[in-house]
């Protein structure tokens, strides 16, 4: 008999029965006080996890979380539009899908100076000073590189953006609720995140962590209609938003962000972190690589691991994830120009350590099944050797 299925994508993640319960809840209209209480529930976790993600457990900003009625490439628009416009320069970082996401919203609303680097590599901080000036209003960056699997050096960045008095724009989408992020100790003045991630949320609802530093130079006039954030902030004091919402999904998300709380933010950091450590290490047993180069100031994700395809095997990298698939597992390839070079599989949410394991093994099994040799127990022992 097959095991259940297992989704170890980069999102969407697995949902827990509590959060896909809440879904099938009698439907509300999204003006009435029942509706408000979810959406205030929902706040109130956001708030947790957006200013308490750390391993201590510390307070690291304060500011307003606003929940969104699309996914994080909503929120990223929304953060550009409201605080530029065709006169204002944005400093964008690209080492990756997400990062070049993030320069063709700002291509859209202002001037963009972006600094690029290969995929999979690390930012030179000495060009990313030169970049930022005293004429920069904007600076982005993702924080996890969920294409790539690289951990981008947000404090330093934040510190330069700081200097020059440039309000500072983070994708935490793949990050904010299962690692580390700081919101005032690394000068963050609007955070992204997706439900679909970390959160262990569904998919079409997302948030943003907006400072009263980016509220004041915020103008909802140059936005978007349906991202006009002085309006999203004023609807939020009265735990609404300004169109209809997507009750069901609201009501999931504040019972995922009741869960990691519940769980609490230094558990939770720790879990991912030493999941990610089992992943890798199980995937170095069975004889495979890394991708990305984490050398400099960028590391390695703590949510999601890019593993190199063997070369043998890329030119038919399909019968590698079909073989994963006869076993009941998802996971991801390469996107663009890595596709067929690399695979991925995400740690986010709450997986346990068996899943993690069977993840290694499933991974083990299939490049089996495609001529390549790989010693499965050797990478099960090395997972399991890195797990509580």
């Amino acid at each position: 008999m097959s095991e259940d299925f297992l989704l170890l994508n980069p999102g969407p993640v697995p949902l827990s029965d509590a959060v896909r319960r809440a879904m099938d809840e009698p439907m509300v209209s999204h003006r009435s006080d029942a509706f408000e209480a979810v959406y205030e529930r929902a706040q109130d976790g956001l708030a947790y996890v957006f200013t308490q993600s750390t391993p201590e457990g510390s307070t690291t900003g304060t500011g307003t979380p606003l929940v969104l009625n699309g996914t994080a490439t909503m929120g990223m628009e929304m953060a550009v539009a409201n605080l530029t416009d065709d006169d204002s320069e944005v400093v964008a970082l690209v080492n990756g899908k997400f990062g070049r996401r993030f320069k063709r919203i700002a291509d859209r609303h202002a001037r963009v100076t972006p600094v690029e680097v290969e995929w999979g590599q690390s930012f030179d901080l000495e060009a990313v000073d030169d970049a930022i000036t005293d004429e920069t209003d904007v600076v982005t960056v993702v924080h996890n590189e969920t294409s790539t699997g690289l951990l981008n050096p947000v404090r330093e960045v934040g510190d330069i953006a700081r200097e020059h008095d440039a309000l500072f724009v983070v994708d935490g989408v793949t990050s904010i609720g299962g690692d580390e992020f700081r919101i005032d100790d690394w000068n963050v003045d609007v955070a992204i995140t997706d439900g679909q991630k970390a959160l262990a949320a569904p998919p079409g609802i997302s948030a943003l962590f907006v400072t009263d530093r980016a509220v004041e130079r915020a103008d909802g006039e140059s936005a978007p209609f349906y991202e006009d954030m002085d309006w999203h902030l004023r609807k939020a004091d009265q735990h609404q938003t300004p169109f209809t919402s997507a009750v069901p999904l609201f009501r999931a998300l504040a019972v995922a962000v009741e869960e990691i709380e519940a769980e609490g933010m230094p558990d939770r950091i720790a879990r991912h972190r030493e999941q990610a450590r089992a992943f890798r290490e199980g995937f170095a047993a069975l004889g495979l690589a890394g991708f990305p180069d984490a050398d400099g100031p960028t590391e390695l994700s703590n949510t999601l691991t890019a593993i190199a395809l063997p070369e043998t095997i890329r030119s038919d990298a399909g019968a590698f994830f079909d073989a994963v698939d006869e076993r009941n597992v998802s996971i991801s390839g390469g996107q663009a120009h890595l596709g067929g070079e690399i695979f991925r599989v995400s740690n986010m949410g709450n997986l346990t350590s068996e899943q993690v394991v069977r993840g290694v093994r499933t991974v083990g099994e299939a490049l089996g099944d495609v001529g390549v040799e790989c010693d499965v127990d050797a990478g099960v022992a090395a997972a399991r050797d890195q797990l509580d």
